[in-house]
């Protein structure tokens, strides 16, 4: 049924974001076919949705996630860490190899629901389950289905694990992908749901032999990869002392890196190893929350802009809350920078026009931008400006007056998933959260 968003402030978003009151969006076969004033739609007979002393603006995307770390939520069951490695040892490692294949389903679904809540509409997502690796993606899948998002997914390739299940997620990402592709529909891509990358872990836990099949794997599906890259300090002191390169480096050289790539963090890298990503237009997506939770530094994502990197945004599963992730990508850039008026441009840009690119290059769609021919994905926000709201300082009330807000409405394609800060989905979420919890309680006995 077509959709009339009525009477709201509209962002538009885009490179040319504009802002419009008393404006409305119509949607139809899940794409925006216009936006004008109120009163260019009468006699509409479709579904309303009254905007009025709200703002109107596109689905926030998620560019690094992982659904999996759900199940991590309470979890006491661990040994304290000092370092990042002992993070990974002691908590993420220990989780993962105990996940199930329904854990993997339910850890996605909670968390994609909780996504709909705070408006963010699209996920990349980066999974490991070590011993539930065969059919994962296709659990993730399902919830990513009901749920109604839209999600790029992939399972990280590891040799931690020994050469059986390394060899199990090739083969993994390599069935999801010919799934996704065999299931495209050229004819109505702005249905698409569902995306996928060839994913690995990082340089650290990856042999040259297990890199070099990846990259072929890869080349022969035409994907991109989605990778960890020097997260931590020692990913970079492991790929120098045992392989004499730099990990971006040593990723350029496997043919790893690329347009359709994403390269998680880049905390620690110098600037040549941020050219050699800027030269193939791999997107780097910073984790502001994440770096600092684990300790590992802030990656400098002022110089990443100045050398012209594709920089975007991405919660490591802290949160499904975007413009929450904003404000400490801000204040991470002030602190690291001992100044307080660096990276708060370079921070909003990363996640308004940047996500929505390198969202785009994984969906072949336009994403983040509420104008006539793109998708219709967009969120209904609570919020009557007290100051005047103009193109020229939207950011300030996107972080200062927005991210206090609630998120009365999301829509994806056209279709109402929430609406009065009520879920519309034929799903149970109280059966789903108890469920949940059963399993959860039984994972952390596994631990």
């Amino acid at each position: 049924m077509p959709l009339l968003i009525e009477n709201g402030t509209v962002l538009t978003g885009g490179r040319k974001p504009a802002v419009l009151p008393n404006h409305s969006v119509l949607i139809e076969d899940g794409c925006i076919t216009k936006v004008a004033p109120r009163n260019r739609f009468k006699g509409f007979a479709g579904k309303r949705i009254d905007a009025s002393r709200k703002v109107v603006a596109p689905g926030f995307i998620n560019a690094h996630t992982h659904f999996y770390s759900t199940f991590a939520r309470g979890l006491t069951r661990t040994r304290p860490a000092g370092n990042f490695v002992e993070v990974l040892e002691n908590l993420w490692w220990r989780l993962d190899t105990a996940l199930t294949t329904e854990d993997c389903y339910y850890s996605a679904l909670v968390a994609l629901l909780e996504a709909i809540r705070h408006g963010t509409t699209t996920l990349i997502d980066h999974h490991a389950s070590p011993h539930a690796v065969r059919g994962s993606l296709q659990a993730i899948e399902r919830a990513v289905r009901q749920s109604g998002l839209r999600a790029c997914l992939c399972y990280e390739v590891s040799d931690r694990d020994g050469a059986r299940i390394s060899k199990e997620g090739l083969e993994e990402n390599v069935a999801f992908l010919r799934h996704c592709q065999s299931a495209a529909a050229p004819a109505n891509t702005r249905s698409s749901h569902l995306s996928a990358l060839f994913g690995l872990h990082a340089a650290f836990t990856l042999k040259d032999a297990t890199l070099e099949k990846a990259a072929a794997l890869g080349r022969d599906l035409g994907t991109g990869f989605h990778i960890h890259v020097a997260e931590d300090l020692s990913d970079q002191q492991h790929s120098q002392r045992r392989h004499r390169l730099r990990v971006v480096e040593r990723l350029h050289k496997f043919g790893i890196l690329g347009p359709r790539s994403i390269a998680a963090h880049c905390v620690h890298v110098n600037p040549r190893e941020m050219d050699l990503l800027a030269q193939t237009q791999t997107a780097v997506i910073h984790n502001p929350q994440s770096n600092m939770n684990n300790a590992v530094g802030m990656a400098n994502i002022v110089e990443l802009f100045k050398r012209k990197v594709l920089v975007g945004l991405g919660t490591d599963a802290m949160t499904t809350n975007m413009i929450e992730e904003l404000r400490a990508a801000i204040w991470g850039q002030h602190l690291a920078a001992r100044n307080p008026s660096v990276g708060f441009g370079e921070a909003v840009s990363a996640l308004l026009f940047n996500n929505p690119t390198i969202a785009g290059r994984c969906f072949n769609l336009p994403l983040g931008e509420l104008r006539e021919g793109c998708v219709g994905d967009a969120v209904v926000i609570d919020y009557d400006p007290p100051t005047p709201l103009e193109a020229g300082n939207t950011f300030g009330h996107l972080v200062f007056g927005m991210s206090q807000a609630a998120v009365e409405t999301t829509i994806v394609g056209g279709r109402v998933l929430m609406l009065n800060k009520r879920l519309t989905l034929d799903l149970d979420e109280r059966r789903i959260n108890a469920r949940a919890r059963e399993l959860a309680a039984k994972l952390w006995k596994r631990i």
